[in-house]
Parts: C-alpha cells; sequence; structure tokens
C-alpha cells in the first residue's frame, strides 16, 4: 500500500441554493467546488496523505479555480490536464424536515468527458501505490466510462491497491442508455475494496436482494455475493442510514472481509449540515485506517467519525482533520476546546 494515493474522476462546480431556499427561489447561489473523487483526495490529504487528483479541467478561469482550491487542500494536482472546453456542474436543491434534497447535473460535453479517454495509465499512475475510482465516473457517459475501466485494469496490472466507489447514479446511465451492469461489474472485477451496499450489488449482478432481512443481513448477502463473483475484492464496506427527518439521520458503518465482519454502534447525525460528500468521507475514512494499519474495527470507527464530522461542515469537502477524528472518537465532551 505504499506510495501515493490517486483519485481519477471530475471535478465539478457545484451551485447551491442559499440556506433552506429552493434553487434560485432567490437570485442568488452558493458555489464551491466537490466531485466524488476529489472529495476523497481532500479529504486523504487533510489525513496526512499524499492524495493526488488525476482529471481533465477547462483551460479557463473555472479549472484554474478548481486547481487551486485542490492545492489549498493538499492535494497534488500535476495529474490534471488542461484543455479547451467547459467545467461539469451540478446544482443542489438542499433538503430540510420533510422535504429531500435534489440534485441536478449539467456535465455533458465537459472538458473531463472530452478529455479522460486520452490519458496515458501508465504514465499517470506512475509512483502510485493506490487508485480510488467511482461509478460515477463511469456514468458520464461512454469515453469516461472506458477511461474507468481502463483505470482500472492499469492499476491492477501495476501492482496497485484498488477501491472503488459504485455510486450508482441512474439519471447519468440513462442519459445515454449506458449499460451500467456491465461496466461496473468490470470495473468491481479489478478491484481489492468496494464500498456498495445490497443495492448496487443486486444491481450490478442483475438479482434481487432477499426479502425480510435487517439492514446487516442485507449488507451481509451483499458481501457474500460479492466475493462470490469478484476473486480480486478483499473487503466490502458500506453504511447504514436510518432517516427521521433530511436533517436528522442515524449512520451504521459495516465492513466485511473474506475473514470476518465488524459494524459500528449507530451514530447520531442530528443536525446535519450537509449530507453531501458524506459516503467520501467516509470511504476516505476506511482507505486511511488501512493506510494507516488500524485495525478493522478501528478503521471502521474512524470512517463513521469522519462521516459524521463531514456532516457537519457545508460544502462537498470534508475539511476535518485526523485530530478532528481522533478527538470525536475519544468522547472527550462538547466543550469548547482552548
Amino acid at each position: 500500500m505504499a506510495g501515493q494515493v490517486v483519485c481519477f474522476g471530475e471535478v465539478l462546480v457545484r451551485l447551491a441554493a442559499p440556506e433552506n431556499e429552493l434553487l434560485l427561489q432567490s437570485p442568488s447561489l452558493k458555489v464551491c467546488f466537490g466531485g466524488a473523487e476529489a472529495n476523497v483526495a481532500v479529504s486523504l490529504a487533510r489525513f496526512g496523505h499524499s492524495a493526488r487528483m488525476l482529471s481533465v479541467l477547462p483551460d479557463n478561469g473555472l479549472g484554474q479555480a478548481a486547481i487551486d482550491e485542490l492545492r489549498r487542500h493538499g492535494v497534488d494536482t500535476g495529474g490534471v490536464t488542461r484543455i479547451p472546453g467547459r467545467m461539469g456542474l451540478y446544482f443542489l436543491t438542499p433538503g430540510a424536515g420533510q422535504r429531500t434534497a435534489q440534485v441536478l447535473y449539467d456535465r455533458a460535453d465537459s472538458a473531463f468527458c472530452r478529455g479522460a479517454g486520452a490519458i496515458d495509465w501508465e504514465a499517470a499512475l506512475q509512483g502510485a501505490g493506490w487508485l480510488h475510482v467511482s461509478g460515477v465516473t463511469a456514468a458520464i457517459g461512454p469515453d469516461p466510462a472506458g477511461a474507468a475501466v481502463d483505470a482500472v485494469r492499469a492499476a491492477r496490472r501495476l501492482g496497485l491497491t484498488v477501491s472503488m466507489d459504485c455510486n450508482y447514479r441512474a439519471t447519468l446511465w440513462q442519459a445515454w442508455n449506458g449499460d451500467a451492469p456491465a461496466i461496473l461489474s468490470e470495473m468491481l472485477s479489478q478491484a481489492d475494496l468496494v464500498f456498495g451496499d445490497h443495492r448496487d450489488i443486486a444491481l450490478v449482478l442483475k438479482t434481487a436482494a432477499p426479502e425480510g432481512l435487517e439492514a446487516e443481513g442485507l449488507r451481509r448477502w451483499a458481501a457474500e455475493r460479492a466475493f462470490k463473483a469478484w476473486p480480486n475484492l478483499k473487503r466490502l464496506a458500506c453504511t447504514d442510514r436510518v432517516q427521521h427527518t433530511v436533517n436528522h439521520h442515524d449512520l451504521t458503518g459495516f465492513l466485511f472481509s473474506r475473514q470476518g465482519a465488524w459494524r459500528t454502534e449507530s451514530r447520531p447525525l442530528n443536525p446535519i449540515i450537509d449530507r453531501i460528500g458524506g459516503g467520501d468521507a467516509f470511504a476516505a475514512g476506511v482507505i486511511h485506517g488501512l493506510l494507516a494499519g488500524l485495525s478493522e474495527a478501528d478503521t471502521l470507527d474512524f470512517a463513521v467519525a469522519a462521516a459524521a464530522l463531514k456532516h457537519t461542515i457545508p460544502g462537498d469537502f470534508n475539511l476535518a482533520t485526523l485530530a478532528d477524528v481522533e478527538a470525536l472518537l475519544s468522547a472527550s465532551g462538547l466543550d469548547v476546546r482552548r
């Protein structure tokens, strides 16, 4: 596991309605950068790891601003290519109470979509020890899907550890009639670590999860099916959310290997400031734990605590540090730290 962690995917501009407003209820939007893989890279960099973003951005002010923001958080942007084109966007209507959040993507024909297929993977993965990818990259279109498959195949061939977050996005797949089960299955076949639950595994394997099982049983079923389907797979990690309102959840973590299974106690998330990026914070927490040599139980506790802190931070990025997560895990109370 030595070497740099490379995160491959599209960096996006997020445009969100302020506070709890509907989109364009007032003529203003809050702007930040995000994207599943960028979120993981930022979190790992803030935990002290060497993280590099591998992406394609437009050769304009938006692309430069995205690079500057990643660098500000310690991410190596040497793997970012600049070409003419547009920036991928997404619009967010935050949820509140009984009203769910809504995401509207505007990513078609972005610089990333145009340029991802031209990456030289042998060169791009030089010096890396770990590659992290997401199914959302494959969902964008045929060229990004081909690039994502090429990336995991190259990483496997070069001996890197490969992690993949399934991140199924139905609207993106449907926009180009992509064969999600086939493409995601090929990516999963190259992965050592997968972030996904029973819904992801059932979709990819074109089966149905059994009825009548509790949260842990469903996820155990998913792990058993995944280990049987993909021999390279060593671990599967996921969470379970009990949603009382949009702003109040309970979060539990699960980690499965071929030798055992672990779960955390349920951690209350109340109030939730910003849910977007919570799954990426969990993924970064698991990767950190494995890189740091923590036990499976401690790795899972760390990941859920990191995800919990992300839910208190506006924006896509989890800005919590290693010390912040460790302080939460120490149960040292909620007094002001001075």
